[in-house]
């Protein structure tokens, strides 16, 4: 019997770009992802053998949401960032050994900003006990607790598993606010994993000292929480810190916030960073992601598509998603 679709509001669209011809020597990314329909997994198969298995399908999920980084007082605009990430995918060559289904947006109405939470939590929980691997593109980092709820809900916790957080962004997200937005995400997450009776584990690469305040910072020390400052980001010192974190954890979800890059590459965000972490650096933190073999989940969020110049930020988003999908 197969269980029912995720709950979303915008079905998947159908995607266009450059045609070289027929065949798998010429297909593009357009050419490559078909909607996405839900496929009952083996009751046999746990999560983690599911983790593991490097060419499982990966399944695009756009989170359309301003409303987080409204309530952060940042540069609205994120709402159109799924579609502008799409957009810079179709044209790319397509080398996956892997399936890449599209399964629409769950968008956030008005000020619902919860609600739209939730629902794309339920979607999520929903693609990771089916055997997928979520790719959500943002929005604002707002997402973030969406693709938490999702996790959290997962078979993946049920059954034990040390999942762990890894975060490149510039901010902590640590903010200590009465209503939710893109600032409080981990926050959020700390205190839900509280009152699980779990602790979070939570490491961040790419922190701007000037960016985040000293009541900042204290609650990440307080949270036990691990993190590589802009300036400290060499080659390096990214890879020693990753894999320091990853042979912590069973699984890792991992969230890219892109004002962690220069605004130079990376202008059409909400806070533009005056420092950031270099692509390569980026790029090879995603390559050693991907080859861990531990990658539940992964986001890419706070793509402002109105600040962008010439499609920069937006095509360096679908770069990185193609190399962790590789």
């Amino acid at each position: 019997m197969t269980a029912p679709a995720p709950a979303i509001i915008v079905p998947p669209q159908p995607w266009t770009g450059r045609f070289d011809g027929e065949g798998a020597e010429h297909r593009r990314w357009w050419q490559a992802v078909t909607p996405y329909s839900l496929r009952t997994i083996p009751a046999s198969a746990s999560a983690s053998a599911r983790i593991t298995h490097r060419t499982r399908a990966a399944v695009l999920l756009g989170f359309g949401s301003d409303e987080g980084v409204r309530r952060n007082q940042g540069r609205v605009g994120a709402a159109a960032g799924p579609a502008a990430i799409r957009a810079a995918l179709a044209p790319l060559a397509f080398h996956l050994d892997r399936d890449v289904r599209d399964a629409g947006d769950v968008t956030v109405a008005g000020q619902s900003l919860e609600a739209g939470q939730a629902r794309a939590g339920l979607a999520i929980t929903r693609l990771l006990d089916a055997g997928q691997l979520p790719v959500v593109l943002g929005g604002g980092h707002e997402t973030a607790f969406a693709s938490y709820l999702g996790i959290a809900g997962s078979a993946a916790v049920r059954e034990g598993l040390r999942v762990g957080v890894l975060n490149l962004d510039a901010h902590f997200d640590l903010r200590d606010e009465p209503v939710p937005s893109s600032g409080t995400p981990f926050l959020q997450m700390a205190r839900a994993e509280a009152a699980a009776g779990r602790e979070l584990q939570y490491a961040v690469v790419g922190i701007s000292e000037p960016s985040n305040t000293r009541a900042l910072f204290r609650t990440a020390q307080e949270l036990g929480v691990d993190y590589l400052l802009d300036e400290d980001c060499s080659a390096a010192a990214a890879h020693a810190f990753v894999a320091a974190f990853l042979a912590q954890v069973d699984a890792l979800y991992l969230t890219i916030d892109l004002d962690v890059l220069p605004a130079s590459e990376a202008p059409g965000v909400s806070a533009p960073a005056a420092y950031g972490v270099p692509l390569p650096v980026v790029s090879a933190v995603c390559r050693q992601v991907a080859a861990s073999g531990k990658l539940l989940h992964l986001d890419v969020a706070e793509l402002n598509p109105g600040f962008d110049i010439d499609g920069r930020t937006a095509m360096v988003a679908a770069r990185l998603v193609n190399t962790l999908l590789g």
